[in-house]
């Protein structure tokens, strides 16, 4: 006996994975959270599914459904934003379905930070300017454990993508700057990334708690941060990627393609 975890992706119906989307048509019973999932892409469901918004719903109340209907011979299918990996929450239902014996498949989703860097046409990982991109968040009620401040991950100076951090701009401004980082350093807002209503604001450190303000940005939003964002790095030599290089040797780039 097992459910299905199913990564839907930032909002686009069409970015879930084909084999999500097989999930989601096949299954007999569909759990979403509704404030975040596209229902558009609930949509696809087979007619007779049971589909049941879990935005109301606990823990309790939500494992309780899906232990009744895997126990009736039925496929469940838990829909979740984005990637489920990504503050999915997914680990205390997984913790409570293996206590009823209950094992769960994940399906990997296109993860909010994909889809806002795609929005803006970023690559976040620089040659010669960064090679590492942290994924994390700004510290609100929840804490966020001692050696995972924002103020020292900051200090590698990478590309920094913040999840559910829109409230809390003032504070990101405050640790960035502690580490170190330049108010002119680029930094990029992605709300609702990949839906219809989709809005990018573009800014700089000094400028990120002002921008959002003027914007109305308060929540489902993504915070890129770091000089991969910089909007002109198109037009700047230094950063072309060393692989295309004409001093690269042939031999090398021919042994990376032969390899491929």
């Amino acid at each position: 006996m097992r459910i299905y975890i199913v990564g839907a992706g930032p909002g686009d119906p069409d970015l879930i994975t084909v084999k999500g989307l097989n999930i989601l048509q096949q299954a007999d019973v569909i759990l979403f959270t509704d404030s975040l999932v596209n229902e558009e892409l609930i949509a696809k469901a087979k007619p007779e599914a049971e589909v049941l918004k879990t935005a109301g719903m606990n823990l309790e109340e939500i494992v309780e459904v899906m232990v009744d209907r895997v126990s009736q011979g039925k496929m469940v299918a838990r829909i979740h934003t984005g990637d489920p990996s990504m503050y999915g929450a997914i680990m205390e239902q997984m913790a409570q379905l293996k206590k009823e014996g209950i094992g769960c498949e994940v399906i990997p989703g296109v993860s909010s930070v994909f889809a806002s860097a795609a929005a803006i046409g970023a690559e976040l990982t620089i040659p010669d300017l960064t090679q590492t991109l942290i994924l994390t968040r700004a510290e609100g009620r929840t804490p966020v454990p001692e050696f995972e401040k924002l103020r020292d991950l900051a200090s590698h100076h990478c590309t920094i993508a913040l999840f559910l951090s829109a409230t809390l701009t003032k504070k990101i401004v405050k640790e960035l700057q502690a580490a170190g980082w330049k108010d002119e350093t680029p930094v990029a807002v992605i709300q609702r990334a990949s839906w219809p209503d989709q809005k990018i604001v573009r800014t700089t450190l000094a400028n990120l708690d002002e921008d959002m303000r003027i914007n109305g940005i308060r929540k489902h939003a993504m915070i890129l941060a770091g000089w991969a964002l910089d909007p002109n790095i198109h037009e700047k030599d230094e950063y072309r990627s060393k692989l295309y290089d004409a001093s690269f040797t042939h031999g090398y780039r021919k042994g990376v393609n032969h390899d491929h």
